[in-house]
């Protein structure tokens, strides 16, 4: 009878094993979120890092107040018991004990709230932005344009790159699963950068942990935020309103990069858009209508309608 109680333990010891070595084996997301990870993203920007540090303060008082109020209650529970000869007192009020009890948390919450404050009102100061781009949300996809600066008239569709075969589990799944897009959005480093949102159907929300950014998206409304990225390099978000059927499939990938980089891609992309303007007089080929159509599909129809039905 014990040794099946040992095998049975055993057993489910190894099934839990099992169960979990999967996750030994997935890569940290470039730009986005770690295994294991436990808090917020390393911020890149400074208010992201006002916003750890501020959840942090606040997270060493909370545990202080935790620790101060349960430990009184059980130190006076302990050394006046009944069993140690105590006996309960009576009284009906202690007007020093109320003064304390609402002069010290006023204190706290104030010296809570001032810094929390500061930081609120620098995430709504959008001006003097050395960057403005319009953001778009849309079923199931992002549209950016880039309203001045070396890029200006630079617009673009920015949807999921992630294979369909992969959502399907048809083939293994990428590195950046569900965190690529086609068109990412480039910036240059150590400069503001003011997003003016809004949306054609739903309402979503533009997030991108890393800047501290979280910006509603909504419909018939124009809403603004802004970031300056500290750091070169790839970051990655997504939509977190809840959008509709393809709501995780809209990941948002910002790539900041040097100030001659982002003229260079500016005037790269300026000339692509200049070279894809179509020309009303030409004659299409089947298989270039079949490249477009495909494209056209797996932009608008894939959500809901696949070959299969």
């Amino acid at each position: 009878m014990k040794l099946a109680k040992r095998l049975q333990s055993l057993m489910l010891g190894v099934s839990l094993l099992a169960a979990t070595a999967p996750t030994w084996a997935v890569p940290d997301v470039d730009g986005g979120p770690a295994v294991n990870e436990i808090t917020f993203q390393k911020p890149v920007t400074q208010i992201a890092d006002q916003i750890y540090s501020l959840h942090n303060m606040m997270m060493y008082i909370c545990l202080a107040i935790f620790i101060a109020v349960f430990g009184v209650m059980f130190y006076s529970i302990f050394k006046h018991r009944k069993a140690a000869g105590h006996k309960a007192a009576t009284f009906h009020e202690s007007t020093t004990v109320e003064i304390l009890w609402t002069i010290v948390p006023f204190i706290i919450v104030i010296a809570m709230a001032l810094p929390a404050t500061r930081t609120v009102v620098a995430m709504k100061d959008a001006s003097n932005a050395d960057l403005t781009i319009k953001v778009t949300g849309m079923q199931w996809k992002w549209g950016y344009q880039y309203l001045d600066g070396d890029a200006k008239g630079v617009n673009f569709l920015s949807q999921l790159a992630t294979p369909r075969e992969q959502i399907d589990n048809a083939a293994a799944k990428g590195d950046n699963y569900l965190l690529e897009v086609d068109n990412e959005v480039v910036v240059p480093v150590n400069k503001k950068v003011r997003l003016v949102l809004t949306a054609n159907d739903v309402i979503h929300s533009w997030t991108i942990q890393r800047f501290g950014v979280k910006q509603d998206a909504i419909p018939g409304f124009v809403r603004d935020t802004w970031f300056k990225a500290e750091q070169v390099g790839t970051y990655r978000g997504q939509c977190v309103e809840l959008c509709g059927k393809e709501h995780a499939f809209m990941p948002i990938v910002v790539k900041v990069v040097s100030e001659q980089d982002f003229k260079a891609w500016a005037d790269a992309k300026q000339k692509e858009m200049a070279a894809k303007a179509e020309d009303p007089s030409k004659v299409w080929t089947i298989d270039e209508l079949k490249q477009r159509g495909e494209k056209v599909y797996n932009a608008n129809c894939a959500a809901c309608h696949q070959p299969t039905g």
